[in-house]
This record gives C-alpha cells, structure tokens and sequence, in this order.
C-alpha cells in the first residue's frame, strides 16, 4: 500500500484521467488525495439535466464533469477532498469493500465515529461526510470518494438537484439536512491539514 504525491492544481477532468492512466500498469495498491475548483460530478448512469442545476453552475463558475464511475452527483470545492485508489485486483466488490474499510478505519482514528452504509456512503452520526463510487478495468480497479470537510455548503446545495424520490429514500427534504462536513464536528484546521492528517492515518491503518 502506498500514498501517492500527485500535482497540485489540476482539473477534475486531468485526475480522472490520471486514474485511468494508473489503472493501466498499477504495481500495487495506491491512494492518492487532490482538490478541486468548485466542480459538480456526476455519475456514468446520469442525465445532467436530471442531477445539475446548470444555470445555476453557470452562472457561478462551476464546472460541470460527468465520471466513468456510476453513482450520485457531487459537488466539490477547495474544502472537499478527493480521495482515490488505485488497485491491481480486478475483483471489485472486495476492493470497494476494502477502500470504505480503509477510509472509515482512518476517520475513527483521527477521531470521527465513521460507519459505512449499503448506500456506499460514509457517515457521521446521521449525517453523510462521504461519498464513493467505482469502476473496473481488465487490468485493475479505481474507487474514488469526495470527503466533505469544508465544503461551502449553500453551493453544493444550490448547485444539484437530487429528486424529491432520492431525498424521500433517506428520510429528509432537502440535501443540507443530509450531509455535513467533518471541521464542524471536530476541527484539525485547514483542509491541507487535514489532507496530511487523513493520508497519515490511511498509511498507519493499513501498515
């Protein structure tokens, strides 16, 4: 297992592609964080129209990317951090079971009481602070999250557009009452910090 330093500043489009690039030839299982300008991702199986709120993200410089990866749409902003793994084995069910064992492990030791649901979400409390989704290859397996940490909350929700069915499903009426970031439940201080934090405890969890 290694943690990976990777270039800082690109767009969400280029670590996408740096994923694939990876999945290629990967050696060994490897994390890798990064961040991103405002941007709204949303899932393979999506229609945009359904999910963003494009005037919306038009009008406040958002970018708007579809992924390779299925599940929801996300919005992620300089206090979000993406987290991706990268790994050899094909067997994907086991590697996504892995990564949210491998993420949620990490929270709790920097003090958050994470559990993981069927939903493929990790939570605090009642509240979502994380959200994965993955895809295979025929030579490995990429899981990526978005880790809410400082996130500018009103943005993320003006800018998607969950139906009233989705957030019917897990009992609330509009996204805010769904998520949370983790500063507001215990601060390490700026999301490089905890970046640095984050990627200490996923390299001692799984030492």
């Amino acid at each position: 297992m290694r943690i990976l330093k990777v270039t800082e500043g690109l767009s969400l489009e280029e670590y996408l592609a740096m994923e694939v690039e990876m999945v290629k030839s990967i050696g060994e299982p490897t994390f890798f964080t990064w961040i991103v300008p405002p941007t709204v991702i949303y899932g393979r199986h999506q229609i945009k129209e359904q999910e963003v709120n494009e005037p919306y993200c038009q009008a406040h410089g958002i970018a708007v990317v579809q992924r390779q990866s299925g599940g929801g749409c996300v919005y992620a902003d300089s206090g979000n951090l993406m987290v991706s793994f990268v790994s050899p084995s094909t067997h994907s069910q086991e590697v996504f079971e892995d990564f949210m064992q491998f993420l949620s492990g990490a929270l709790n030791q920097l003090g958050y009481e994470a559990v993981t649901t069927s939903h493929n979400d990790v939570m605090v409390g009642d509240r979502k602070v994380s959200g994965t989704a993955c895809y295979t290859t025929p030579t490995g397996t990429v899981v990526h999250a978005s880790m809410l940490y400082d996130v500018n909350i009103d943005a993320l929700e003006k800018a998607i557009t969950p139906s009233a069915a989705k957030l019917e499903k897990h009992a609330v009426s509009s996204v805010r009452q769904r998520v949370r970031n983790l500063r507001d439940i215990k601060d390490i201080g700026d999301i490089q910090a905890f970046r640095a934090e984050l990627e200490k405890a996923l390299k001692d969890t799984n030492e």
